[in-house]
């Protein structure tokens, strides 16, 4: 399982349109979005696409400017917990 924070740059103009198409993929969620174009998005894996597929596509929607990797988590759930008690 891998969860990024990302923050992504879009023109002004385009906020809307942006945000729109980085909610419609799957796995991805805007949390917040500023007047001068930032939004913060958490990138999951899902069960056909993988966390960094989602951060490379989000480069392509008309207006992005920029995406950052703020925040990365993995846990390799077929392994188990190493701190749980039998």
């Amino acid at each position: 399982m891998n969860i990024c924070g990302c923050l992504v740059h879009v023109t002004t103009g385009a906020v809307e349109a942006a945000r729109a198409g980085i909610e419609a993929m799957p796995g991805t969620e805007v949390h917040a979005a500023s007047e001068d174009g930032r939004l913060v998005v958490v990138v999951e894996d899902t069960e056909t696409t993988i966390a960094s597929d989602q951060i490379m596509a989000m480069h392509q929607i008309p207006g992005v400017m920029s995406v950052t990797l703020n925040y990365h988590h993995f846990e390799d759930l077929s392994q188990p917990d190493a701190c749980a008690t039998p």
